[in-house]
């Protein structure tokens, strides 16, 4: 940004990467909104200055090298075991601040014991689950949240709600255990709503630092390439198709986070 005082006109930096945030290109289709998640987590743990104790535990699934993109201490977990590995992490070294990054096939499929028994323990980890309808990774198989009707590689003709069940929706039921302090989802499809999922990022790291329970931010994420869509017609498939069925809001919000 140009500023001018008197005659003479000066550059102000406004915008840099976040410290938490490597240097690096990532694998990231072209549109894919894992960039945007990846840098609202960094500038939330940039703000509160949790750099040099966060823990993160990566995925299976396309953030499956998370670990090589942000500037903290990260680990891998096999397939769905993240919310495992990190309570052994947070229950051994309770000080630092251990966040899981998970895809809808990691958490809500093959992880789904892990996430619920966590969310109910009220282990105090935060949890970053990135929706995007789809197995992104392995080729576009349907989900465990993929929308009624949803074409993907494994359902040709949409998914049926009869032979194949209907969509998981992880905050409402991980909001109904006893454990969690702080349930939300939020989107990533514009800028108002990005700045809104930024903000419910730094709260949950909050409760975590708190000391609170469980905390999980849900983010409605695009995947144009398995979609088969534009990255702006991906966007707008968020708000025309996920919004509908994955409503926006606080689903679990416990007191004593109310005034972080």
């Amino acid at each position: 940004m140009i500023s001018t005082n008197g005659n003479k006109s000066t550059l102000e930096l406004v915008y840099e990467r976040p410290q938490s945030l490597l240097p690096m290109y990532t694998h990231y289709c072209p549109g894919c909104t894992h960039g945007i998640a990846h840098r609202l987590v960094a500038e939330a743990l940039d703000e509160l200055g949790l750099r040099e104790q966060a823990i993160l535990v990566a995925p299976v699934g396309c953030a499956v090298f998370a670990y090589e993109y942000f500037n903290i201490d990260g680990v891998e977990a096999a397939h769905g075991r993240a919310p495992a590995m990190a309570t052994g992490i947070k229950r051994i070294q309770p000080e630092n601040i251990v966040l899981t990054y998970q895809g809808d096939g990691d958490l809500a499929s093959i992880g789904t014991a892990e996430i619920i028994h966590v969310a109910g323990r009220g282990e105090n980890i935060t949890t970053i689950f990135v929706n995007n309808a789809i197995y992104g990774m392995t080729g576009g198989q349907m989900a465990p949240t993929s929308l009624p009707g949803q074409k993907t590689s494994s359902s040709l003709c949409g998914r049926d709600p009869r032979t194949t069940g209907y969509p998981l929706k992880m905050s409402e039921l991980l909001a109904q255990t006893t454990g969690a302090a702080y349930v939300v989802r939020r989107s990533l499809h514009d800028v108002a709503n990005i700045r809104k999922a930024k903000k419910a990022i730094v709260t949950a790291l909050k409760v975590q630092m708190q000391g609170l329970g469980f905390s999980m931010v849900e983010l409605l994420s695009t995947c144009p390439t398995n979609w088969g869509l534009t990255p702006e017609q991906a966007l707008q498939w968020v708000r025309d198709n996920m919004l509908p069925y994955f409503p926006l809001g606080d689903y679990k919000v416990i007191d004593a986070v109310k005034g972080l």
